[in-house]
Parts: C-alpha cells; structure tokens; sequence
C-alpha cells in the first residue's frame, strides 16, 4: 500500500504541516512530524475530515445570525477625540502649530498620559510575500535573509519540527520548502550550470541514426585474445595502408559488409569491471575468447561473471579450432554450466569456431557482431553537443595530458570547449587509431585529442560545453563536489548497514563474491546462502571461485555494489590495498556455519559484532630449522607491520590458510623478543604445528573489542 508524508499531504490539501498535525491529532492518529508517513487509507481519512470541517465553515459564514448583521457598524470615535477634535484643526496651519498643539492635546508634566487613548490608530503595513530561490541546498543563514526573518526564528521553526540545526548549516530542497511554507514564502529551484549541461535530452526518433557497436574482448590468458584481435586487423587493412596499422590508441574500428565496428583494445576483464565501477557502461557486446584445446579456465568464469554483472551480450568465440586436439562440442558442453547455450543446442547464446592463426571464422564473427547489435538497435544523435566516456589518458613529456575518448553521441570538432570529468580544456589536435589527424569524430568513433588541463580517469564521462567560461565553472564545482564526497561520503555496501540499507529502500539486491579454498564449499555455502532469500532482498552470489582473494575480485565487487565472503582464504596486499581505496567489505571465515549466520543476521537486522579481527604485520619464511625437542622454526623476514609475541598467527600457503595458532616463540638473534618491525630478520615457532616451508606468508593478528552504537 502507498505511503504519503504529512508535508506532501499538507501541500495537497493546500494547508500549512502545522495545522494538518494538530488536525490529525484531533482525529485520533499518532504521528510524530511533519517527516512522519501515512498510510493510504488514512490520508483519505484525513482528507475526508477536512473537507467536511470546510463545509461546515463556509455554511456558518453565509448565514448570518440576525438581520442586522449583515448592517455594516461604523466605529464610534473615542469623545475625548471628539471633544477636542475642533481644536485641533483649528490651529493646524503649519508644522509648528501642528507640534504646540500636539504637545497641548497629549498634556505636559503631571497630565502626560491622561489621554492617551486618544491617539490615533497605526496603519497596518501589508505583509511582503517572500520568494526563495535555491539551487541544490541553502545555509540557515541565507535562507534567513532570503526570507526576511532572523536567523534564530529560522533555527527556532526548525527545532519545532524536529530538526537541530547551526547557522552555517546546509538545508536540502525539501527542507527549505517546508519552512519556506511555514513563513508563507514561495520556492523557485533553479536548475544549476552542470544540470543544465548534462541534463539528459530526449531525441526525437528522426535524429536517431544507427552507430556502430562497441566491443570488447575477454578470455583467459594464453587462449588467443591478442592474437585474435591482431588478425581482425590484418583482415581489414586497406590497400592504402603500407605496412599494417600502427596502434595509436586502446581503441580501433574494422569495417565489414560496409558496417563499422569499434573494439576497445583493453587488457581483459580488470579494465573491463575497473570502467564499470567508475560509472562507465561503455560495452555494447562481450567477445568471450575460449581455446577449444584447453577448455573453461579460472580466468573464463571471472570473464563471464563479469559481462554477466555488465548486462550485456555474450559471443563465444572457440579459438585455436585449427589444432588437431580442439574439440568445439566440448567447449559448448562446459559452458552449459554457467548458462550459456549454444543457439544449436536450443539456447541463445552465440557460439562462433576461429582461428587466430588462419583466419578461418573471422568473417562469421564479425557478421554476429552486427547481427547483435541489429537487434540491439542501436542508435545516437551525431547533430548535438558530443558526449561519451574517456577510455585512457596519460601524462605525454611532449604533448601534455593526452586522453583517448569514445564518442558515445553527438559530433566532437577541433576546437570544442569540453568538460571531462574534473577536468576541462579545448581541443587543440585530434587524432583517430591510425594516428591521422581528423577534424571531427562521430557517435562510436575512437579519438585521442589534446588540449585538457590535466590529465582524466578512465570511465570518466565528458561533454561538450557551449563556451570555455561555462567549462570552467562545471569543472571547478566538480573539483569541489568530488573533495567534499571522498570526505563525507561511504556509498559502498558493507554487512553492518544492510538493514538499515533494505528498511530505506536503498537495496534490494544483497550481491556476494564468494571465495574458498575447495570447490565442495563453495556449492554448500551457495546452497546455504540462496535459501536465506527474503520478500526484503534477495541473496544474489555474482561470483564464485577457489582460491585466494585477488584484486580483480575486489573490483568486480566495487562495480557490483557487493560484499566479499571467503572461507578458508585470505585476501593478498594489493586487494587490501584496493579494498580499502574502493571501500569493498571483506569478510573472512572459516566455520560455514559463522558465514550463514552473519548474512542471515544482516538480512534480520540482528547483527551486532563485538570483536572485529585486527591485522598487525607478515614475515616471509626464507629457512627451515629442525631444532631437538622443539621442532621447526622459520628464520622470518617481516615484509610488513610488526609481529608480538602475543598475537596470534595463521600460516598462509599460496593463498590458503594451513594452519591457525599461537605462536611458540619469537627470537632477534639468540634473545627472546616482544616484537619484530618491518625489514627485520626474525626466527618463529609456532605452537603445535611444523609443517613449515619457505615462501609461507605468516600473518599475525589480534582481535579488538568495539561497542557498538545504534
């Protein structure tokens, strides 16, 4: 059933929230604030009430009680007025009488104030109608003065409804209008320089003409991706061209049957997801590169969970079907297990046999982009302001910041002011893949330009602007809008504000990255976390795999707005490293039964952790000793943070944990120690455990109670 708020009911009715509240009191319903909602069949209650209240008031003030009421009366005179009324105008002939005869009429001395209720009655002054204009949010202060009123009474209205507020203290959009209404003001928002910028335009179906589709290819390594892509060039090489194409940018264009095709030269499926989780949905189609002599591999799944999380179209192309030992079927029958059919097989998905090495397949390849992207339509304007995303930039000693763009819609033209990302500039010199100068570049194309101020991120976006002044501004504000997020804002989804996410409305979806050291884990954890599904939100697992925690998980979780569960592994420095940038929650386990149960008490609200598991340092084992009566010790190298004596260790093995325990002993030399720091050589014994090998990562940790607070 829909909800509504008392404000927005109170601006239907056409009534100050005030007002409706005490109304609603009146009727029996309990609600707190202006803030607090109401059910549907209540706001008709509501609005049932006040229509009969507005009857009743309208039929008392035609009918009048007598006759003579609807005599106008004429406001007796005071006498002491009256009496002295001759007076006064007699001797009203200039300024000076005017102020004797004042003094006379009021008294001196002893007889002043007698007759005060003599004095004429004040003009009322109409009261101003104030209007308020915002932008995206207003101080107190400014509302204050744009209202007319003090500060304090601004502040004092606010603490009535329920809002602390300081002077300096932005109000959002929302906010103002209720005071604004409150005061009796009107509200104009005004649509800011960027708004109006960046403000989406809806084209018109005969602007629309057909743009080529953008592709990107990924696979595991060594399957033929580079190769492939090499032998697509070669294919489409003009006759002008002598020697070949010399890759200027991360980006090109084939032709095939007089259609264009724009694929995006990017190393795999980490620049792929990296894109995605600054924003940038560049992709039309996915070639997925699969070798038919080696079959689905660790790097493939990563591939096709990432396109899948992508929402975008999925080709096979089974490379290497020019080896005696390839088998297609084979390929096709593997794929089955992560939902892609063959169209042969009954399915949707499109399956095409190459050769890298001979050629043979590419033209059917290059036909299936096209035949995809004919039922995609799609579809762009070329005759408006050029808008699209930066798939590259760098820092050029020569040439300054260079960024390689991809025109999503419009025309760009040298000399265009644009605005990329927080960033502007005008564009002095345009270049296309062949590394010629161009004029201009149309929806799809592939450009590198220079002339910006700085140097952009990858997946940023860029438009446009109709002169440099107005670059200027948007990027400025951009600049300071993006200092003000990284220091105020956490948009990422961790374990601990789930319901309160799911009660806001915020998520619906819980999506997971799982990792485990056995593939027998993985599917009970999966079967164990799909049941605890709910009407609120649904678990969604967008990945799955064995081994430890690499970085590329924690950029397909930063894209996918997901949270990382590992059972039994570890995450490596560098996703730590990106997990704290990215702001990514992982979480370690290695009791299936802890996992469930801290998802399940996430999806209930029930989950309040008291212990949270503090990471202290790592040593490198880089000698074994076999000591007498004691058992191995590790001569250590600690390669970060430091190591106690009592903290507590796990013995990481290529990204598995061995062993979980106490330490023995820790020893500088020949002398116990309480702590070991970074680039020193240390030995350690572990309790009960002597399986020790060189290469072994010994983690040292502790754990650190936290109160919660709700």
């Amino acid at each position: 059933m829909s909800k509504i708020r008392v404000h927005e009911l109170a601006k239907e009715l056409e009534v100050s929230s005030k007002d409706l509240l005490a109304k609603i009191e009146d009727i029996g319903i309990n609600v707190k604030n202006h803030m607090s909602t109401l059910p549907a069949n209540e706001a008709e209650r509501i609005k049932e009430s006040m229509k009969k209240t507005e009857n009743n008031d309208i039929t008392k003030s035609v009918k009048p009680e007598t006759d003579n009421e609807a005599i106008p009366k004429v406001k007796s005179e005071p006498q002491g007025f009256k009496e002295n009324k001759g007076n006064f105008n007699k001797n009203n002939k200039n300024n000076n009488n005017n102020r004797n005869n004042k003094n006379k009429f009021m008294g001196k001395g002893k007889n002043k104030g007698k007759h005060k209720h003599i004095s004429q009655p004040k003009e009322v002054m109409p009261e101003v109608k104030r209007h308020v204009v915002i932008e995206e949010s207003i101080s107190v202060q400014d509302l204050a003065h744009q209202l007319g009123k003090k500060a304090t009474e601004v502040i004092k209205k606010l603490m009535v409804l329920g809002y602390m507020a300081t002077i300096n203290q932005e109000l959002d959009i929302e906010t103002v209008m209720i005071i604004a209404e409150e005061f009796g003001a009107t509200v104009e928002v005004k649509t800011s320089k960027e708004d109006e910028l960046f403000a989406e335009i809806e084209e018109s179906p005969e602007n629309l003409q057909n743009r080529p589709p953008v592709v990107t290819i990924m696979g595991h390594v060594d399957h033929g991706k580079t190769s492939l892509l090499d032998k697509i060039r070669e294919a489409n090489v003009t006759a002008t061209e002598a020697g070949g194409i010399t890759q200027h940018i991360g980006a090109y264009q084939v032709e095939s049957n007089g259609q264009k095709i724009t694929f995006l030269d990017t190393p795999g499926h980490e620049a792929f997801t990296a894109m995605r989780a600054r924003g940038a949905e560049v992709t039309d189609i996915a070639i997925l590169v699969v070798a038919a002599d080696d079959g689905v591999m660790p790097q493939t799944v990563e591939a096709i969970h990432h396109a899948k999380a992508a929402e975008v179209p999925i080709i096979i192309a089974i490379n290497k079907m020019d080896k005696p030992d390839s088998n297609a079927d084979r390929i096709k029958q593997e794929l089955t297990e992560y939902n892609l059919i063959s169209e042969e097989w009954g399915g949707d998905t499109i399956m095409v046999p190459v050769s890298a090495l001979t050629g043979d397949g590419i033209g059917t390849l290059l036909e299936m982009i096209l035949l995809v992207s004919e039922v995609q339509e799609l579809k762009a304007n070329p005759d408006r302001n050029a808008r699209g995303i930066v798939i590259e930039a760098e820092l050029d000693k020569g040439r300054g910041p260079v960024a390689t763009l991809l025109v999503q819609s419009g025309t760009m033209k040298i000399g265009d002011f644009l605005v990329v990302g927080t960033t502007q500039g005008r564009i002095r010199a345009m270049l296309d893949y062949k590394g010629r100068n161009i004029k201009t570049a149309g929806p799809s194309a592939p450009v590198e330009i220079l002339g910006l101020s700085d140097v952009p991120s990858a997946g940023d976006d860029f438009i446009v602007a109709d002169n440099e002044k107005l670059a200027k501004q948007v990027a400025e504000r951009r600049q300071n809008e993006r200092h003000h997020k990284e220091i105020t804002s956490r948009n990422k989804i961790s374990l601990d504000d789930i319901f309160a996410r799911i009660k806001d409305g915020e998520i619906k979806d819980l999506n997971i990255v799982l990792k485990a050291d056995v593939q027998g884990t993985i599917e009970a954890l999966k079967q164990s976390l799909d049941k605890l599904s709910n009407d609120e939100v649904r678990v969604n697992i967008i990945h799955a795999g064995v081994g430890g925690i690499k970085e590329t998980d924690v950029m397909l979780s930063s894209a996918s707005h997901a949270i990382i569960l590992g059972f039994n592994v570890r995450p490596d420095n560098n996703a730590k490293k990106v997990a704290e940038k990215e702001d990514v929650d992982i979480r370690t386990y290695r009791v299936i039964y802890d996992a469930i149960e801290d998802v399940k008490a996430a999806l209930s609200g029930l989950l309040s952790p008291e212990i949270k598991e503090v990471d202290l340092g790592q040593a490198e084992v880089r000698q074994t000793f076999k000591v007498p009566k004691v058992g191995t010790v590790a001569g250590c190298y600690v390669i970060e943070g430091k190591i106690l004596r009592s903290a507590k260790v796990r013995v990481v093995r290529d990204g598995v944990v061995m062993h979980d325990g106490n330490l023995d002993s820790l020893r500088r030399f020949k002398e116990d120690a309480k702590e070991v720091a970074t680039g020193y050589e240390c030995g350690i014994g572990i309790e009960r455990y002597n399986d020790l090998k060189e290469g072994d990562i010994i983690e040292a940790y502790t754990f650190k109670e936290i109160k919660r607070e709700l």
